[in-house]
């Protein structure tokens, strides 16, 4: 156990899955991609008081392991570790898409999620180690 908590900046970890989730919250709102990746996903769009508070607090502890991985794998120099597992990750969910029957650009907008939240934590793990 101590391979995966020792030397790991929590704070980088924090923020990273936090900023995460605020681009995620702005990623899929109306502003950006939200609608139209709805109509691709087979849902429909709702206000803020119906929000899905179990898929919320799953995508939130989610991206805090990812965000834990990236923390981990830099601890190690083993960024690739992460980029590779996140690609490999991020293509399994692009086809699984595909056989849930979201949209191209449903499952597009998903997989850019991905990649961005991966360059998020990254960066937040650069900047806040090197403090």
């Amino acid at each position: 156990m101590a391979e995966i908590t020792n030397g790991v900046s929590w704070l980088a970890v924090i923020i990273g899955a936090m900023v995460s989730f605020i681009v995620g919250w702005l990623w899929y709102s109306p502003k950006l991609f939200g609608e139209k990746w709805a109509a691709g996903s087979g849902v429909k769009m709702g206000s803020a008081d119906q929000m899905p508070v179990g898929a919320m607090a799953s995508q939130g502890i989610g991206l805090l392991l990812m965000s834990w991985f990236v923390g981990v794998t830099a601890n190690n120099n083993a960024l690739y570790t992460v980029i590779l597992a996140t690609v490999g990750f991020t293509v399994l969910a692009y086809s699984g898409g595909g056989f849930s029957g979201k949209s191209a650009y449903a499952r597009y907008v998903d997989a850019g999620y991905w990649i961005v939240s991966l360059v998020i934590m990254i960066i937040c793990e650069g900047l806040i180690r090197h403090l």
